[in-house]
């Protein structure tokens, strides 16, 4: 159903109106909106919107900077555009951080910033700021939406930039766009004559066909008969191969496409959690070696690892014992699939950039080499090293968490891989906790969905990020977060209250950051002034925080507590809040021992 905006009261919710009904009708589904002035018209051309569009959803939410996160999770969760909207001045400047963030990790995002007419701008207005280009090269393209005036021609201007923004967001490169929309006073919905023309422009009034040319499911990128021979080749000249996936999340059947590769390649997948290949039906039977971050770091295992050839699929890997052991074999010839063309390449080594969709550049490779006999019939030797040293790194990983029970990062990731269900949505912020779920969690069929913010790698916004992910369908959603993490964006626990979202918060609790403990900083202490400046020990009770928000508090000091936790609070409604305090220092100490002794036990 389309929305008549010829029947708007003004002019200013007739340009608003024709603005959100094609983005609605483009695709977006979820409107996250921070209470303002200046954004009224855009307000009120989404009530009207919602009365005539069934399935739409128009999230409220107090903070700019939690908002921009929260539609950053719905986004990522639902592989659609999620639209932002806010008033003039700083409030815009409040998304900056998810801008970034969704810039760097490709996810389709659009910013309706209301704005002042030109007469106040840089005439000291009260909430007037520069809003033109706000985001800079952070925005896959910026518009700005003409003052309202009633005519058909600036209705299907609106429209088309509308149409526009949601192709680009979805695009070749998927990211951020930004809309700037000013508007003069009135802003609220009093009644002014509107023109007949409007209603008989019929592309102004009410939109475009379903078919038209904003149709946005991308063209699936499939590589060229003759360049998937040569790769094939090249492929079957390399028996010494890696399939090595950073974090990905695309829809679609990329696990059974790869797992088909790995096979008659004759190479493992190495598989960070966050590349959703680690987990899922197609694990069962796929040479995944879940722990290479560990045995990697064995280095005389690590150099007899010697690749030939490395297929990356996703962003660079979260593990520095990969990037450590890639570094290592100068002579390795480096391949990146990146659909999205966002030249993931720090090491600037790469041989081969390809932009296709990694399932089809997957499944077309190995159907080449099954076609051309160079398929390699069974596990080769070389998948087999790999394979032996992850069953021996999971073994001695099993063995020592078994033996210390206290409640230390990896243990408590071990516990939480236990407790997940199927089908589960896991939230991992960053600093400690990815890279103890990358450590940790092996391979499994169980089908599990992990996401981090991996663009920026900040630890902003993790909590309005995974709500925002319940809101769109995630279920049950859990999020594993250390406390400064928690502590950025605690605002953003208000929106599963307002919202009413069932979500479980798993806080290692070590009062402070505890990353900096394991960085070589942590060794200049009084000449940095490491505890005040570094790891900021805070001292503060989130049971308080939990009250606050009207969530469920468990505090759990001993294992058998946490699984009791664990059990009652996922998928349970409501806010869920369990906290797990340790010591910073013993957890950091813990967590080195443990991983030497598991890498040890990697070598044959």
């Amino acid at each position: 159903m389309t929305l008549d905006v010829s029947r708007a009261p003004n002019r200013n919710a007739l340009l608003a109106g024709a603005l959100v009904d094609e983005l609605a009708r483009a695709g977006v589904r979820h409107f996250v909106v921070c209470p303002g002035s200046r954004s009224t018209p855009l307000v009120v051309a989404l009530v009207a919107l919602t009365r005539e569009r069934p399935g739409l959803h128009v999230w409220s939410q107090i903070d700019e900077r939690s908002a921009g996160f929260f539609a950053l999770g719905i986004a990522k969760q639902s592989h659609t555009p999620a639209a932002l909207v806010c008033t003039s001045g700083t409030a815009a400047a409040n998304f900056f951080p998810a801008v970034i963030e969704a810039s760097q990790s490709g996810v389709p995002l659009i910013v309706l910033s209301a704005d002042r007419p030109s007469e106040l701008r840089d005439w000291g207005a009260a909430q007037t700021i520069d809003q033109v280009r706000l985001y800079g090269g952070y925005a896959r393209w910026f518009a700005e939406l003409p003052l309202p005036e009633p005519t058909p021609q600036l209705v299907r201007q609106a429209r088309a930039v509308g149409a526009r923004a949601v192709a680009v967001a979805r695009g070749e490169s998927p990211g951020p766009v930004h809309l700037n929309c000013p508007f003069r006073e009135p802003l609220e919905p009093v009644s002014e004559a509107l023109p007949e023309s409007l209603a008989a422009d019929a592309l102004a009034a009410r939109g475009r066909s379903a078919r038209a040319w904003t149709q946005l499911e991308r063209a699936p990128q499939a590589p060229a008969p003759l360049l998937v021979h040569r790769l094939a080749r090249a492929i079957a000249a390399a028996p010494r191969g890696v399939i090595a996936a950073g974090p990905l999340d695309r829809p679609g059947a990329l696990g059974a496409a790869v797992a088909r590769l790995a096979r008659a390649a004759g190479w493992p997948i190495l598989a960070e959690a966050s590349s959703q290949l680690r987990c899922g039906a197609h694990a069962e039977d796929a040479p995944i070696a879940a722990s290479y971050d560990l045995f990697l770091r064995n280095a005389p295992l690590a150099k007899s690892l010697a690749p030939q050839l490395v297929l990356r699929l996703g962003a660079p890997l979260t593990s520095k014992a990969f990037a450590s052991w890639l570094a290592s074999h100068t002579g390795c010839e480096l391949w990146l699939a990146d659909p999205d063309g966002r030249w993931a390449d720090p090491t600037q080594r790469a041989a081969e950039l390809l932009r296709f969709d990694p399932e089809l550049l997957c499944g077309a490779l190995a159907t080449e080499l099954e076609r051309t006999g160079d398929a390699r019939p069974d596990t080769s030797d070389w998948t087999r090293a790999f394979l032996r040293a992850d069953r021996r790194a999971q073994a001695a990983l099993d063995e020592a968490l078994a033996e210390d029970d206290r409640l230390l990062g990896p243990r408590v990731v071990a516990e939480l891989w236990n407790a997940l269900p199927a089908d589960a949505t896991l939230f991992v912020s960053n600093s400690l906790p990815i890279r103890d779920v990358d450590a940790v969690f092996p391979a499994s069929g169980r089908a599990l969905r992990v996401l981090c913010n991996r663009g920026a790698n900040g630890i902003d916004g993790i909590v309005s990020s995974a709500l925002g992910a319940a809101a769109a369908g995630a279920d049950p959603l859990v999020l594993l977060t250390g406390d400064l993490a928690l502590l950025h964006d605690l605002g953003g626990l208000l929106a599963a209250r307002r919202a009413r979202l069932s979500a479980t918060i798993v806080v290692l609790n070590n009062d402070g950051g505890g990353i900096f403990s394991a960085l070589p900083v942590a060794s200049h202490r009084d000449e940095v002034g490491f505890d005040t400046l570094f790891t900021t020990p805070h001292g503060l009770e989130l049971e308080h925080a939990a009250a606050l928000f009207g969530a469920t508090h468990f505090s759990v000091g001993r294992v058998e507590n946490l699984r009791l936790a664990l059990k009652q609070s996922i998928g349970a409604p409501g806010l869920q809040l369990v906290e797990v305090p340790m010591d910073r220092e013993q957890d950091v100490e813990a967590r080195r021992t443990l991983f030497a002794r598991v890498a040890q036990a990697a070598q044959p």
